[in-house]
């Protein structure tokens, strides 16, 4: 298991919003979906990526020179980088002097990992928290999360899987045994509407989503509530019934839509398809819990 390697591009300390208690999350790199709302893009590719940022770039022109492959070039006063000659590298990472230039996601065994998860171990037993496991999706790296959950479940910390519900479900199958909480996202619940807004139909995420079910696993169901997109009286009802009905009452979550992780797709060179797009109003988040309530279950908006 110590020598399990899995892509991890962000680990997260003293979290308060994956999970109960203070948490340390830890995010693994590579997505099937590609959700249009997306706040971490960085997560979607399972390879490592070299973002910039424009506003800390001084244009010195030092990643130029050092740049390997010749991807990167300094063109009317910016920097460009040629994604398709780019091998992600590094080289221009450790020599830019004004850490314009940075590099998602990196290769780890379970032991570095959980080195880092372990430090926070008495906050955890304080306050009821432990580890996440997000992502990406984690059921694209399941192996890794299934040693890692397990490790940490042997050290007796709690576990949780933080998952779209698009994977394999044998993968799914794999990480279960060690989790003691599932956070399950939804997204939509029109076959339609939901490959049209993540690339992918939902039969395969309620497929895994009655899987968590029949295993037992304790779940919580979050929504992403993106306006003009799921958030309609007709589709929240919708929602809720596969919470009553599907996940046995399990609560639910509204996670709302924000704008944080735009500048993001900007340093990966990525456009973002939902500029024009502002977060719910108070009015309509309430109408969600409203709504979620009906159904006789426990609702908390997540801001």
């Amino acid at each position: 298991m110590e020598s399990i390697k899995g892509m991890v591009f962000n680990i997260q300390r003293y979290s308060i919003d994956d999970g109960p208690g203070i948490r340390t999350t830890v995010f693994l790199k590579g997505c099937p979906l590609r959700c249009l709302w997306c706040s971490n893009p960085e997560s979607q590719n399972p390879c490592p990526e070299i973002a910039h940022r424009e506003s800390s770039c001084k244009r010195c022109g030092r990643c130029v020179e050092v740049c390997p492959v010749q991807a990167i070039s300094l063109t009317e006063g910016a920097i460009r980088i040629d994604r398709n000659l780019c091998d992600n590298c590094g080289e221009c990472v450790s020599e830019c002097p004004h850490e314009a230039l940075k590099i998602f996601g990196k290769e780890m065994t379970v032991d570095e990992v959980f080195a880092v998860v372990r430090k926070d171990k008495d906050y955890y037993k304080v306050t009821g928290g432990g580890v996440t496991v997000s992502g990406g999706e984690p059921l694209a790296q399941a192996e890794f999360a299934a040693a890692l959950l397990k490790r940490c479940q042997e050290a007796g910390i709690h576990t949780c899987l933080d998952t779209s519900g698009y994977g394999a479900q044998p993968d799914l199958e794999k990480i279960l045994p060690y989790t003691a909480l599932v956070l399950f996202d939804l997204k939509h619940m029109d076959p339609v509407l939901h490959r049209e807004y993540t690339g992918c139909d939902n039969e395969l995420v309620l497929r895994n989503l009655e899987l968590v079910v029949k295993n037992g696993t304790p779940l919580i169901i979050r929504i992403p509530l993106i306006p003009g997109h799921n958030d309609s009286d007709e589709q929240l009802a919708a929602f809720a019934r596969v919470a009553a009905e599907v996940a046995k009452g399990a609560p639910v979550n509204i996670m709302p839509y924000h704008r944080y992780g735009t500048g993001k797709y900007k340093m990966l060179d990525l456009p973002y398809q939902l500029d024009d797009l502002k977060p719910p109003a108070e009015e309509r988040l309430q109408r969600a819990k409203e709504i979620f309530n009906s159904f006789g279950l426990e609702c908390e908006v997540k801001i």
